[in-house]
């Protein structure tokens, strides 16, 4: 791994009940270096009905973000459908395959893990988590759905916090947003 190699995201989305929460860590790395500590990973598109967290290359997730937001202007209210339009074209496109980030999105229904060799994936459990601490993040999230009452929210926190302990590239620094059903 080169020094200059940028490292660092841990996105994480719970899904419980009626409520989905997602949310990132502000931590950018350079080699060894912090170069930023209140990146904000995750945003909401189409009005505030879609929640989008990416890790990876930031000029790319803003570029894969803009095509997303387009297929859903094409798709309204089928994230899905949208979805794997733009998986279609990030894998086939030749400027879109060189493209180096992962995203998971989220409405009211569906949670979804978005990848550059055109994975769609609906996360079993209602957890996913992407970036060098999803792994940890995602594995204490797991457990805290099956141990606890905890809405949505709460799991994130606590999640988020076991996995900036544990991952050098991850920080405290969190940007959470949530959609409940029946939220205008």
């Amino acid at each position: 791994m080169s020094a200059n190699t940028m490292h660092g995201t841990t996105i994480l989305a719970v899904r419980r009940g009626a409520q989905i929460c997602v949310g990132g860590d502000g931590q950018v790395s350079l080699g060894q270096t912090v170069v930023k500590g209140d990146a904000k990973k995750v945003r909401r598109l189409v009005g505030g009905n879609v929640i989008a967290g990416f890790a990876g290359a930031t000029a790319d997730a803003f570029t894969l973000l803009e095509r997303l937001e387009s297929k859903l202007e094409q798709y309204p209210g089928q994230l899905t459908r949208a979805s794997v339009e733009l998986a279609k074209d990030w894998r086939t496109d030749r400027y879109l395959r060189r493209l180096e980030a992962m995203m998971i999105v989220a409405d009211k229904d569906v949670t979804l893990t978005l990848s550059g060799v055109g994975d769609v994936l609906e996360p079993q459990y209602g957890v996913t988590g992407i970036g060098s601490g999803g792994d940890y993040a995602r594995s204490a999230a797991r457990a805290l759905l099956e141990e606890t009452e905890l809405d949505a929210e709460a799991i994130v926190r606590k999640s988020m916090a076991i996995a900036a302990s544990i991952c050098v590239y991850t920080n405290t620094s969190l940007t959470l947003e949530k959609i409940t059903a029946g939220d205008k």
